[in-house]
């Protein structure tokens, strides 16, 4: 087997970031180098404790959990409860966890992991808004050209946006970050919501999750019931979109997603459509490309990974 990829989880969590930590934790592919945590779902506070607790659902305190950014650059914090519950992680019984927060701050721990690793060996896996990253870029813009790939989830175009009409709440909650990504000239690779509308918690596949019975899938299954609460009532459907873990299914089975090269502008101005993520998916504006933009999945494919995983740990 060939070495495994480095990487930076760099997260909110959230239900659906527990469970792409989850799958990343589950494959010896990918090397985690440390996990940053962000303001997003749900305040700094509570990510940074939820990060903790996820990995020692997996008793994974191996791994350092940095925490950053307490709110956006510019903007107040606009947080996701409504989704995601009190906690952010509601659904199984959370304990506090005993491993401690790192003293480092995540940007710090972001710039000083670049420059020690090789350049083009390490790859940003990003779960929530930008912030970490963009102040990263600000304070050692050096970095930019160190970074193998940067791989996201945010933003939408034909689904629209799902906390505006226009804007997806990753890049919602930190347009002026976004933007900043976008420019950096890091290679990026963008899960949308057109393609994380496209991976449902249907009951069959949950039920394959619960089959596993380890403590991470008892945990996880619990999170994703309590999930889809929301989600059914939103979208109709058997259980709702699981947002983040495309972005680790995208490291370990690209072959799962396909897309195309287009770039990407995010609107920072406007009052009714900030945080859009302006695709040129019909290459009409002749700007340059700055992003490969996944749009379809096999949601079957990725179910299965993630499955197997979960089951791993």
């Amino acid at each position: 087997m060939s070495e495994p990829r480095k990487i930076i989880i760099d997260t909110d969590p959230g239900q659906d970031d527990a469970a792409a930590i989850m799958l990343a934790l589950g494959s010896p592919e990918l090397e985690i180098l440390g996990i940053t945590t962000v303001a997003g779902n749900v305040p700094l506070s509570r990510t940074s404790t939820n990060a903790r607790i996820i990995l020692e659902f997996c008793g994974r305190t191996d791994i350092k959990v940095f925490a950053g950014a307490e709110g956006p650059i510019a903007r107040p914090l606009v947080t996701a409860e409504h989704v995601h519950g009190k906690t952010g992680l509601d659904g199984p019984e959370l304990h506090e966890p005993q491993m401690p927060l790192q003293p480092q701050h995540a940007v710090d721990f972001i710039i000083e992991t670049l420059k020690r690793e090789p350049a083009g060996t390490v790859t940003l896996c990003t779960l929530g808004p930008l912030t970490n990253i963009a102040l990263a870029l600000e304070k050692a813009p050096e970095i930019a050209g160190r970074v193998r790939e940067l791989v996201m989830m945010g933003g939408g175009f034909f689904e629209g946006g799902n906390i505006t009409p226009a804007a997806e709440f990753n890049v919602y909650v930190d347009p002026e970050a976004a933007a900043a990504v976008f420019i950096s000239g890091i290679p990026i690779v963008m899960m949308p919501l057109d393609v994380t509308h496209k991976v449902l918690t249907l009951k069959s596949r949950v039920e394959k999750l619960r089959a596993i019975g380890n403590r991470p899938a008892r945990a996880l299954v619990e999170m994703l019931e309590f999930f889809e609460r929301f989600d059914v009532e939103k979208y109709g459907s058997d259980g709702g979109p699981l947002h983040d873990p495309t972005v680790i299914a995208y490291l370990l089975k690209p072959d799962l997603f396909s897309g195309r090269d287009c770039n990407v502008e995010v609107e920072t101005t406007s009052p009714l459509t900030a945080g859009m993520t302006v695709v040129d998916w019909w290459q009409v504006t002749g700007r340059r490309h700055n992003a490969r933009v996944m749009k379809e999945v096999d949601a079957e494919g990725f179910f299965a990974l993630l499955t197997e995983r979960v089951g791993r740990l």
